[in-house]
C-alpha cells in the first residue's frame, strides 16, 4: 500500500507512546525509522517497528540513561535498556558538545539495543563540521571466516566526513546480511541467497527462520570482513556490553569524533574537491557514473519527500495498527 509519510510517522509515534516513551522519545524513534523508509531501506522502517513491538512486549520497564564515566574527551553511558535510537542519539549530541573544547572525543553506550542506521548519527556529526567513526557489537548471528557457529553480531561500521553541501558517509554491515534482512525475510517467507547462511547444525540453508533459530550467517568480504567484524565486536565490548548478548539486549555502541580544524583549516573544502575528482573518474559502464557513498541515499530521500508517500507492506502497517488498538484499549 501507499502510505503518507506523516501518517506513517504518527503511527509509529503513537505505538511507541503505548510502551511508555515520552513525546521527545517517540519523535526520535519515529524520525529514525521514517528516515530509513525515505532512503529506501524498508527493512529498517515499518518492518523494524513491528519487530520492536515484539521486544517491547517482553521488556521490563526501562530505566534512565546514566553516565558511568566521563572526562573532558570521553563519555561512557549506560542506556538503561532504552532503545538504541534514543541512547545513540544522546551520545552523539553530547560528543558533538565535547568536540567544541576537545579535538578528539570518544564515547560508548552499553545496555541498549537496536541503534539503527549509523549514517543517521553521522549526518549530525558531519553537519557540525566534524569527522565521525561508529561501530557496534551485538548478539551472535554471524560466523567468523571459516566457521559455521555464530560469534559476532552483524556489527555495522561507518565513517562520516564533512564535505560542503553533502557529507561523505560510508555505512555498512560487516555481515553478508543484516539482522533486519533476516527478520524481514522470515516475515515475508522469502528465501535467503545461496551460500550466506547455515542452520544450527552447520548445514547450509536459505531459510531465515532456521538462521534465527540458532543458525548463523557469513561475514561480508571473507576473512577481511571477518577481521572488521571482530574489531567492531571488541569496540562494542569496550563500553561494557556482554560478549554474547541475547536477542535485542545489551548491544555495545562506540563513537569516535574528530574536529578536523585541529589539523587543517580547509578539510571540508578539500574533501569536496576530492569528491569532484571521484565523479570525474572514467566509469567502466558509461551508463553508471562513479559516485561516492551516501549520494544514493540523499537522492532517494529527496525524491520520497517530494512524493509525500512511500510503498509499504500492508502486513506491517496492519500489525502496528493492531498493536496500537490493542494497547490503547487495554
Amino acid at each position: 500500500m501507499k502510505i503518507a509519510i506523516e501518517d506513517a510517522r504518527a503511527l509509529i509515534a503513537d505505538v511507541m507512546a503505548t510502551y511508555g516513551y515520552d513525546d521527545e522519545q517517540t519523535a526520535t524513534i519515529a524520525d529514525h525509522l521514517i528516515d530509513t523508509e525515505l532512503r529506501g531501506f524498508h527493512q529498517g522502517g515499518l518492518a523494524r517497528a513491528a519487530t520492536l513491538t515484539e521486544r517491547l512486549e517482553r521488556s521490563e520497564p526501562f530505566g534512565p540513561i546514566t553516565t558511568i564515566k566521563e572526562t573532558a574527551s570521553s563519555l561512557a553511558l549506560d542506556g538503561g535498556d532504552q532503545l538504541g535510537y534514543i541512547t545513540a542519539l544522546e551520545l552523539t549530541k553530547r560528543l558533538i558538545e565535547k568536540a567544541e573544547s576537545s579535538a578528539v572525543v570518544v564515547g560508548t553506550v552499553r545496555n541498549t539495543w537496536v541503534t539503527g542506521m549509523f549514517s543517521y548519527y553521522l549526518e549530525r556529526v558531519t553537519a557540525a563540521g566534524l569527522i565521525g567513526f561508529v561501530a557496534s557489537g551485538g548478539g551472535p548471528y554471524v560466523a567468523p571466516y571459516g566457521g559455521s557457529e555464530a560469534r559476532f553480531g552483524t556489527n555495522p561500521v561507518a565513517f562520516g566526513f564533512p564535505a560542503g553541501d553533502a557529507p561523505v558517509i560510508w555505512d555498512i554491515g560487516t555481515s553478508s546480511l543484516m539482522l533486519a534482512d533476516l527478520t524481514l525475510a522470515k516475515k515475508l517467507g522469502e528465501p535467503l541467497p545461496d551460500g550466506v547462511a547455515f542452520a544450527a547444525d552447520g548445514a547450509p540453508t536459505t531459510d531465515a527462520a532456521e538462521v534465527l533459530d540458532g543458525g548463523t550467517i557469513t561475514t561480508w568480504g571473507g576473512h577481511k570482513g571477518s577481521g572488521l567484524a571482530l574489531s567492531a565486536q571488541l569496540l562494542g565490548i569496550l563500553g561494557g556490553s556482554a560478549i554474547a548478548p541475547p536477542w535485542f539486549t545489551d548491544m555495545g555502541f562506540f563513537m569516535y569524533v574528530i574536529d578536523p580544524a585541529a589539523f587543517s583549516d580547509d578539510f571540508a573544502e578539500r574533501t569536496a574537491e576530492f569528491v569532484t575528482t571521484m565523479h570525474a573518474t572514467r566509469p567502466v559502464d558509461p551508463a553508471r557514473p562513479v559516485r561516492v557513498p551516501f549520494e544514493g541515499s540523499i537522492e532517494r530521500r529527496r525524491q520520497t519527500l517530494a512524493d509525500g508517500e512511500f510503498e509499504a507492506e500492508d502486513r506491517f502497517v496492519e500489525t502496528l495498527r493492531d498493536v496500537l488498538a490493542r494497547r490503547s484499549a487495554g
